[in-house]
């Protein structure tokens, strides 16, 4: 618990004091750039403090404009690792009742973060991605998790549609990603911190007006990931 006992401490202990300084910054400015950079920097000092060690590649694949992060899931430490190895600002899609916490919640509709109910009306959903176009035409990125809960064994589970649909709708570029090493550093049920090596893999782009609807966008998608973690041996 040693581990994750200095990631919390580091988080709050830089967090609530950035915070403070930082969300009127942003409210006054209208400005939200200096907040998100110290957000991550203190995330990212948060994970070295815990032992984990953060190695990023692929990088030559980033197309250099606002895109869709697509990603496997296998562990809470997956967003702490990859969202400050992303370029520029990004925003996620996130359950909507995180967004009633104090403080955070404010950060994070100030950080323009996609709210989304569990067993949402097909209405919501609409609204959730008519936001989710609005922010990435804004030159934010948006980060999905497309699995919806985390991998037990690594293997992708079945993919929710709507980030396809987002995609489709907006022509944005796709960058599927794979994170090893994060499953064996807290696992599902645990607050037990591991620390290790978690890679992240940017793979090539894969561009919307190639495929003729978002079934088969889906597909190119998984089928690059399933491709990288079949290399890595998580995938038969």
């Amino acid at each position: 618990m040693f581990a994750a006992l200095k990631l919390l401490t580091v988080w709050v202990g830089l967090g609530i004091p950035a915070a403070i300084v930082a969300m009127p910054w942003a409210a006054l400015r209208d400005d939200f750039r200096l907040m998100y950079r110290w957000g991550m920097a203190i995330v990212r000092m948060g994970v070295s403090a815990a032992g984990v060690r953060v190695r990023v590649e692929g990088s030559e694949n980033l197309p250099g404009q606002p895109c869709i992060f697509v990603s496997n899931h296998v562990s809470n430490m997956d967003a702490p690792v990859l969202l400050p190895s992303l370029p520029g600002m990004s925003s996620v899609f996130i359950k909507k009742k995180l967004m009633g916490i104090p403080v955070l919640g404010m950060a994070m509709r100030m950080g323009k973060y996609i709210p989304v109910s569990r067993g949402h009306s097909r209405e919501e959903a609409q609204k959730s991605v008519e936001y989710a176009a609005e922010v990435l035409r804004g030159g934010r990125n948006i980060v999905l998790f497309p699995e919806g809960t985390r991998s037990l064994d690594g293997k992708l589970l079945p993919f929710k549609k709507g980030g396809f649909f987002l995609a489709a709708e907006t022509g944005a570029p796709m960058v599927p990603v794979v994170i090893r090493g994060t499953a064996k550093m807290m696992r599902k049920g645990s607050f037990r911190i591991y620390p290790g090596e978690a890679v992240v893999r940017f793979l090539p782009v894969v561009w919307p007006e190639h495929f003729e609807g978002r079934e088969e966008l889906m597909q190119a998608v998984r089928a690059e990931m399933e491709f990288a973690l079949a290399k890595d041996g998580i995938v038969e």
